[in-house]
């Protein structure tokens, strides 16, 4: 699906690619992290010709960010999420952290970024569901640890429009 932004044409499927590469190279894969472009933030980014991605977020336990997508130095493209820890006791952040890795890593290699995708490792069950594509979206990751909500994450995002 090809949709306008600014004048110029954007193939959905293309951007969701570099999305999905984006995210692959950055949080997932121990990508490159960058100076920070807000006091306090935290920033992972990526490039591949025309298209560039930043991941911006704060916190670490508790964390909230967003991740932008540029072409041609423009932006078409944005997400913004909220993770928490909801049971210390069952899920601490470490243990979230390399399931989401590992969950991520799984769906990305599906060649998609956005939910209905389940996934169970050694710290409990990983599980996204949301709404919408690329265009126009929002979401909301778990982890379940003995059938209890541990770890959540809330998102949403889309097209970035003149």
């Amino acid at each position: 699906m090809i949709c306008s932004i600014g004048g110029e044409s954007v193939d959905i499927e293309e951007l969701t690619g570099v999305i999905v590469a984006a995210k692959r190279a950055t949080y997932v894969g121990g990508g490159r992290k960058v100076e920070s472009s807000r006091s306090g933030s935290h920033d992972l980014a990526w490039q591949e010709g025309i298209w560039s991605y930043r991941d911006s977020y704060f916190g670490g336990t508790d964390f909230l960010g967003q991740e932008t997508v540029w072409r041609g130095g423009e932006p078409v493209w944005a997400m913004n999420y909220y993770g928490y820890i909801l049971r210390p006791d069952l899920v601490d952040a470490q243990r979230a952290g390399e399931t989401i890795k590992a969950a991520l890593s799984a769906m990305y290699g599906e060649g998609r970024f956005l939910g209905g995708f389940e996934w169970t490792g050694p710290h409990g069950r990983y599980v996204d569901g949301s709404t919408g594509d690329a265009r126009h979206f929002h979401g909301r990751e778990v982890i379940l640890v003995g059938g209890t909500e541990a770890y959540a994450l809330d998102y949403f995002g889309g097209l970035i429009r003149p």
